[in-house]
């Protein structure tokens, strides 16, 4: 059985993501909400609003783009 080297489609001909770089885009995404956590909690302990509310951001935008590359 041969493989008809013109009916074959590439992942990047039909714009899906290779399995690796969806796993990456979840590890990026989880790493920024914990990174997001971490400073959050930091903030607190410093009671330094301004960083708070960095880490609060990053801790939504990670949630935002785990669900996203979820969602893929």
């Amino acid at each position: 059985m041969e493989i008809d080297k013109k009916k074959v489609q590439t992942q990047e001909e039909t714009g899906e993501l290779a399995p690796m770089d969806q796993v990456e885009e979840r590890v990026d995404a989880e790493m920024k909400k914990l990174e997001g956590q971490a400073k959050q909690q930091v903030a607190d302990a410093l009671q330094d609003e301004r960083l708070s509310r960095e880490g609060e951001r990053l801790q939504k935008e990670g949630e935002r783009e785990l669900k996203e590359a979820k969602d893929r």
